[in-house]
């Protein structure tokens, strides 16, 4: 055991990590300057339980009624070998598909254990990456394996891979629709680096293999339905760019020692629950705990994040609340009073300001102009 991962485990205390899954893995990329989201990430700290404790839990999660249809639409792709789904890739990708095996991996003779799982879905994958044949071969829910702060991370992954021509792919299913061959753009994003993940799951099994690769391709195979039936469509995502993103977040979750070094010795985020799991740690000392971890708020946060109403109550008064676009046009002011003060020109701007000094002079007067107000 490392240095920073027994420190890791200290912060975290004796809890078990928690587990991430393809979700949670991909939230990792969408605020990648905040410490305190790789520090307890990489510690496997429950962020839930920690906000909950701390009197700010996040609504977060899908509503029942999302994973219903979810799973009601995953079923009708699949449902009679992947009919449905085999006819999308012939259509899509000009594939000729006369014979297709298709193996359900959700459970292994009866057997839903992750260990199970596991290695049957290596065998056959093994087997499929070895053939050069034009196999055609699906697999349904292969349980992949991916690396994140040096911890083996199960992927129990809403999709199927699909192997043909000696290539892998992924398909990945989702329940949003594509109305008049639109989708929601932020819910095609999310959709793409969460495919990603899988990818990269895939990508490191083959290269274990000695295979290259590449032979897992990097466009993904998005299946939705159409307009406002369950007929499902699809279309072809490149993910290259999420694939970089990804694989930098990851690595930066490896190199955690410029901020372990300045945290007090001993600092733990334990909750010290007791022998019926009632949390006994003091709210103020852990409170205190947190605040050694500095966070970096953003709006964004509030849908990817447990613990984003807490760092939004710290943010009380930062331009970091506003988002990161508004504070890149603020010039990296820090706090809105300085912005106020600067507007109303009470203040001189330093020499960094000054640009942002005239601009936010010009939207006082405006505002002043409009109000009826002197400005």
């Amino acid at each position: 055991m490392t240095e920073a991962s027994s420190r890791l485990d200290g912060i975290r205390g004796p809890a078990e990590p928690t587990k991430h899954n393809a979700r949670t893995i991909a939230a990792l990329t969408s605020n990648p300057g905040c410490a305190r989201r790789r520090v307890l990430d990489a510690a496997g700290v429950d962020k839930k339980a920690l906000a909950e404790h701390l009197g700010a839990p996040a609504p977060f999660g899908d509503s029942p009624f999302a994973l219903a249809r979810g799973n009601v639409f995953e079923s009708i792709v699949k449902a009679n070998g992947a009919a449905e789904l085999i006819r999308l890739l012939r259509e899509m990708l000009d594939l000729s598909l006369p014979e297709v095996a298709y193996h359900a991996l959700d459970n292994v003779a009866g057997r839903e254990s992750l260990d199970t799982r596991h290695r049957r879905s290596v065998q056959l994958l093994r087997e499929a990456a070895r053939s050069a044949e034009d196999s055609g071969t699906l697999f349904a829910h292969p349980l992949l394996r991916l690396d994140v702060g040096g911890r083996a991370v199960y992927l129990e992954p809403d999709l199927i891979a699909f192997q043909i021509a000696g290539r892998f792919h992924i398909v990945e299913i989702k329940s949003f629709p594509v109305i008049d061959r639109r989708a929601e753009p932020e819910k095609v994003a999310a959709a793409a680096i969460q495919s990603a993940v899988y990818v990269m799951a895939m990508r490191d099994f083959v290269a274990s293999l000695g295979h290259d690769p590449e032979i897992v391709s990097h466009d993904v195979v998005l299946v939705c339905p159409r307009d406002f039936s369950n007929t499902p469509t699809a279309a072809l995502i490149d993910v290259r760019k999420q694939l970089t993103t990804l694989r930098r977040q990851l690595d930066r979750l490896e190199n955690l020692d410029s901020i372990l070094g300045v945290l007090p010795p001993g600092l733990t985020l334990e909750l010290r629950p007791d022998s019926t799991g009632a949390r006994t740690r003091p709210v103020g000392e852990l409170d205190e705990a947190l605040k050694h971890l500095e966070p970096r708020y953003a709006p964004e946060c509030l849908s990817v994040c447990e613990m984003s109403l807490r760092c939004r109550e710290e943010s009380q008064g930062r331009t970091e609340a506003l988002g990161r676009s508004v504070q890149e046009q603020l010039g990296g002011i820090e706090f809105a009073s300085e912005v106020l003060s600067l507007a109303a020109g009470t203040r001189p701007p330093s020499i960094h300001e000054e640009e942002a000094a005239r601009m936010l002079r010009a939207a006082h007067r405006l505002r002043s102009q409009c109000l009826g107000e002197t400005a």
